[in-house]
């Protein structure tokens, strides 16, 4: 059985999610972008193999624990090869403007779209979905999705950041993100979850 745990992370609470299957433990986490303590508990407390550290994007809120969550349990760092750079530039990351969050070596894995992930049962689909980052991804775990900072309960993403771009951002939400089933659970980087029919029938920004 799948098991999904959310921690509420940094000052800026981006959510850090934690999957893994119950029979081999064998687990991947999602956007690490701070309190390492917090992660390394969870980690812990379950007697978890991480496989993987995905990253949705590049930003410093999503990042900043890769390091020590990396160092503690051997698991490869991915992100789209069009973020990569996010790792290692604090300009890219959007670090350098705030004073917050810092440098956390290159990436093991460059993903594209399409890519898939195995930890153990768990299959991880990536879905380039460029708009909130030129890299920016989703990530789909049978019938979650994992949105990253591309599409919010009743919101999405800011595109005004650097490499953000409107236009592409809302194009990658109507023809990536809503040609998933209805009943497609989402999970977003920030906030709380909600379902693609949902944000179909009612997201004010894509309607």
């Amino acid at each position: 059985m799948l098991n999904l745990k959310r921690l509420s992370v940094g000052p800026l609470s981006a959510n850090c999610y934690i999957l893994w299957d119950d029979v081999d433990k064998n687990a991947i986490i999602i956007d690490p972008g701070d309190d390492k303590e917090k992660i390394i508990r969870c980690i812990d407390r379950e007697g978890l193999d991480v496989k993987y550290i995905i990253l949705t994007h590049a930003h410093y809120d999503h990042l900043n624990a890769v390091a020590d969550i990396r160092k503690y349990t051997g698991a490869k760092v991915a992100i789209h090869r069009l973020d990569a750079a996010g790792l290692t530039d604090k300009t890219v990351s959007l670090a350098v403007y705030t004073g917050y969050g810092e440098v956390q070596g290159e990436a093991d894995i460059l993903l594209e779209d399409g890519d898939k992930l195995f930890a153990g049962s768990i299959e991880a689909k990536i879905i380039h979905t460029p708009g909130h980052s030129v890299g920016g991804i989703c990530v789909l775990v049978n019938n979650i999705l994992f949105s990253g900072d591309t599409l919010f309960k009743q919101s999405i993403g800011r595109s005004d950041f650097p490499g953000g771009n409107l236009h592409e951002l809302i194009l990658s939400i109507r023809t990536k993100l809503y040609i998933l089933p209805d009943d497609t659970h989402v999970y977003p980087g920030h906030g709380l979850s909600t379902t693609i029919a949902a944000e179909k029938q009612s997201n004010p920004y894509t309607n």
